[in-house]
């Protein structure tokens, strides 16, 4: 633990607050955690990734952060005010390096038969079993509104989804407002960016998925899981938030399924949807 820092215009404070700018994330591969929660997420999922941690002695006393395994500095309310993104950082704010996901992680370019695998695994004297193949996926297309897309990631997280795919010209997910959104999940599911809706909807089918779209003009939720549709591996396509899927987007799908709505509601918030889909998903396959 260094020295109390307390002076709000220092270079160091000011790297530190230019990460909230997504071409400074990208230039640097960093960004910011804010809040005690998302820093015990980080410090006990992957505490590799943390390459600085600045905190009033007040929270570092009440945290227990003290001791924290990362280059961490005392700092002032004042300059925790001056690098944070938000108006209530809690006395907490790191620097962690970005993970993303490829979406070939995801969607690896060819099924491997549990069969062929077995062989393969077998000449090769490997005694591990072949990795099981995902049963459920988010795909987020054009969303733009950082609340919804971190809310999306913490429900899937919450839904035992496998993984996150940003497609299009969706929102960072270390944009600071997303990462506050998933209070932590950035760390429990992996999130895939940087690819188009077309390419990630072909892997998933691919491999075998049932690609679904949230969509009003669809079927009805609880007849597509009645029917069984829910049952095998699934994706999920969530679109913006103002313009939903276009035509051609619905086109690439295998089916469209809305969310019934069942009181005087015009609609339902993007996230909001999204966490019912997931979960229909999550207990179909769980049943």
């Amino acid at each position: 633990m260094s020295e109390l820092l307390e002076n709000p215009r220092a270079g160091r404070v000011k790297a530190v607050a230019a990460l909230s700018k997504k071409d400074v994330r990208a230039e640097t591969g960093l960004f910011l955690l804010e809040g005690p929660q998302a820093v015990r997420e980080a410090l006990e999922y992957a505490p590799e990734l943390l390459r600085e941690l600045y905190v009033t002695p007040t929270a570092a006393a009440r945290y227990g952060l003290d001791d924290a395994p990362v280059d961490t500095w005392f700092v002032t309310e004042q300059v925790l005010d001056a690098m944070a993104d938000t108006v209530t950082p809690q006395g907490v704010i790191a620097v962690c390096q970005q993970f993303p996901t490829s979406v070939k992680d995801v969607f690896p370019d060819r099924r491997v038969g549990a069969a062929a695998a077995a062989v393969d695994l077998e000449a090769r004297g490997d005694a591990d079993e072949p990795a099981a193949l995902p049963g459920l996926v988010a795909i987020l297309e054009e969303v733009r509104d950082p609340g919804n897309a971190g809310t999306i990631i913490r429900a899937a997280d919450s839904a035992g989804a496998d993984a996150v795919v940003l497609t299009g010209r969706s929102v960072d997910p270390y944009n600071p407002k997303v990462v506050r959104s998933t209070t932590g999940s950035l760390f429990h599911v992996p999130v895939s960016v940087g690819v188009t809706l077309a390419d990630t909807i072909a892997r998933a089918k691919a491999l075998g998925y049932t690609v679904l779209a949230a969509d009003v003009s669809g079927d009805d939720l609880p007849v597509v899981r009645a029917e069984g549709m829910l049952d095998g591996p699934t994706a999920w396509v969530f679109g913006n938030e103002a313009r939903g899927l276009t035509t051609e987007d619905l086109a690439l799908v295998d089916r469209a399924v809305k969310v019934p709505i069942y009181g005087q509601a015009e609609s339902m918030n993007l996230a909001t949807a999204a966490s019912v889909c997931l979960y229909e998903s999550a207990f179909a396959l769980r049943s």
